[in-house]
């Protein structure tokens, strides 16, 4: 399988949010997320929590007034597969230990996922892997049907092996992990994006991530050879989390604006709104991470979220009258 980052290809990322981007699970127009409570899953990436916050952020900005409710909990390490490379320091999370709690302490409306970029433990394309992924969705998918909620995917992000050279393991390897990673380790990530578009024939909304980060950095690349998104091959920088939640907004319905990252992103930076929203989704993230508990190495829970949700319920009275001043 050729690797969506190689420089052949030659599609644009318009046509991609254009003709990618669109589901049956999507309405034409308006705010997908509006009105609803919204519960953001996924690893690392998610758990960083920079693209949600823009993706809030966007939200306040374009649909002031939307109601919009997310409460992100991503965790570093995790899953969807159940999947754990020999050596790593701990059995990596899966996130199905923990879905089961999460609906029902959120109680969301809507369920955002993006997994993949864990689950393949950066070893050659496989098919007992795959395996596992669409398991591991289709569990995900009956889980949050059952609990009355709508579930979004999110393709994962790619995997760029060109800031890692001295780290990466060839397909004959003995050893693969994160501190080994299969040299072309995006492939797996592109097959798993490809089987996660399929659910799209099942009325889920996928949002392809994936292609259209890949093309972007390829047209990046022309200008500049070196650009990558993630300085160490998986986790975006802020103008990787820029474009995702830019990918994501346009996913929901919303119209983020086509400037350039870096431009958009200083633009952003200098809003006084930016800060508010940035402290709010933070504070929230970790007061719900562990109040819906996890395992990673250790046990942690939290008893209650109401001291983290009335600083919370100040800060957003703060963020609604800012947005409403401004737009």
């Amino acid at each position: 399988m050729r690797s969506p980052l190689l420089p052949v290809i030659s599609f644009s990322l318009v046509a991609i949010l254009i003709g990618l981007l669109t589901s049956p699970g999507f309405a034409a127009t308006g705010n997908l997320l509006a009105g609803r409570r919204t519960l953001v899953l996924g690893d690392s990436i998610t758990q960083d929590g920079r693209y949600v916050t823009f993706l809030e952020y966007y939200l306040h900005r374009l649909a002031p007034g939307s109601k919009a409710d997310l409460i992100s909990i991503g965790l570093s390490s995790e899953t969807v597969s159940g999947l754990s490379e020999p050596g790593h320091p701990f059995p990596r999370p899966n996130a199905l230990d923990r879905l089961s709690q999460a609906l029902k302490s959120v109680k969301p409306q809507i369920v955002l996922a993006c997994y993949g970029m864990n689950d393949g433990i950066y070893h050659p394309p496989s098919p007992e892997r795959l395996a596992a992924y669409n398991a591991g969705l289709e569990t995900l998918s009956q889980q949050v049907r059952a609990a009355g909620a709508s579930l979004v995917l999110i393709t994962p992000p790619v995997f760029d092996p060109g800031p890692i050279a001295q780290r990466l393991a060839p397909a004959d390897a003995k050893v693969f992990g994160y501190q080994a990673t299969y040299a072309r380790y995006d492939d797996v990530l592109a097959e798993f994006a490809a089987s996660a578009l399929s659910r799209r024939q099942e009325g889920i909304a996928v949002i392809d991530l994936h292609r259209a980060m890949a093309a972007e950095l390829v047209a990046r690349r022309t200008a500049e050879p070196t650009f990558t998104f993630s300085p160490d091959g998986i986790h975006p920088g802020e103008l990787g989390h820029l474009l995702i939640a830019r990918v994501i907004a346009r996913g929901i319905g919303l119209t983020p604006p086509e400037s350039d990252l870096p431009t958009e992103l200083e633009r952003i930076k200098a809003d006084p709104l930016f800060p508010l929203v940035r402290d709010r989704r933070a504070l929230r993230s970790e007061a719900w991470l562990a109040f819906v508990g996890y395992t990673r190495g250790l046990v942690i829970k939290s008893a209650s979220v109401t001291a983290a949700e009335t600083v919370s319920a100040r800060l957003q009275t703060q963020i609604e009258a800012l947005a409403a001043a401004s737009n």
